[in-house]
């Protein structure tokens, strides 16, 4: 089942529960998901549904951090729908599993001691390995810890 059905179909039983703020959000994600498709001319690929998700969590996380504290009901709102749609986020690597990988890279690349001049090339090598399962800050953080 793909994700704009799986979507869809919780979208529904929101609706039947009455649940609108629940409706709003998966309505916005399921458009959203249509979107990319329709810009694709085709069926989107469960790595490319992840990357329409996490993008609009994302956008969501730069929305609350830039709205005022004394507007609780923007930051509210964002917040539930943040929660719907990390429900549908793809499983995330954890700090141990990037640092695995991290290191596989550094040994492939045949770097020790990595320095700040080295970072490009590690980047480069290991962003695709990591991409749409890590959240790049992260990964930017454990290549800094390992130059010090």
């Amino acid at each position: 089942m793909s994700k704009i059905d799986e979507v869809r179909s919780a979208m529904v039983a929101a609706m039947k529960a009455g649940d609108k703020e629940r409706k709003a959000a998966l309505s916005f994600l399921l458009s959203s998901l249509k979107n990319k498709a329709i810009d694709k001319r085709a069926d989107l690929t469960e790595e490319e549904e992840g990357q329409v998700i996490l993008k609009e969590i994302k956008q969501l996380r730069e929305t609350l951090d830039m709205t005022p504290a004394d507007r609780t009901d923007i930051i509210e709102e964002c917040e539930k729908r943040l929660a719907v749609l990390e429900e549908y986020a793809p499983k995330m690597m954890t700090e141990e599993e990037i640092r695995a990988v991290v290191l596989e890279v550094l040994s492939d690349l045949g770097i020790e001691k990595p320095t700040p001049k080295d970072k490009g090339r590690i980047m480069k090598d290991l962003m695709p390995k990591v991409k749409g399962k890590a959240d790049g800050r992260q990964v930017n953080d454990i290549v800094a810890s390992l130059m010090q």
